[in-house]
């Protein structure tokens, strides 16, 4: 992630990390752009939700050489039987070149399948707080 964020800052572009409190003290990457700290890795998914457009997981399915097609099948199996919904198996987008994958992404439309599931990191919609203890 280091190196991905720091070439995006020496391209002149916005970075912005957000990590939890209890690392901004030992954190080195303020050269790097904005650093926000939060105060837990759950408050830290929903922060870079609400600022994201779209995350890409590296080396994510950016599919060179079809890497990824044994995942893929996997999932699509997984679809096939029932085990995952259509709406969640397009929400991984792959492509086998930088310009196909980027260009994917700026066109992918969320398929609206009906179930009403939200996906969210924020505690309150899943009806939890940040003292619950989900361990039970």
């Amino acid at each position: 992630m280091g190196l991905v964020s720091q070439a995006v800052y020496n391209g002149g572009r916005h970075v912005l990390g957000v990590i939890p409190k209890t690392d901004a003290q030992t954190d080195n990457r303020r050269d790097r752009g904005e650093v926000r700290a939060v105060s837990g890795i759950r408050q830290r998914k929903a922060e870079m939700a609400r600022q994201a457009d779209a995350f890409i997981a590296l080396p994510g399915l950016l599919n060179v050489d079809g890497y990824y097609n044994s995942l893929l099948s996997f999932v699509d199996k997984a679809v096939d039987e029932g085990f995952v919904t259509p709406a969640a198996r397009h929400t991984a987008v792959s492509a086998p070149t930088p310009q196909e994958f980027l260009s994917k992404v700026e066109d992918y439309v969320p398929i609206d399948d009906g179930s009403g599931l939200k996906l969210s990191w924020e505690m309150e919609q899943i009806g939890l707080t940040p003292k619950s203890d989900i361990s039970r």
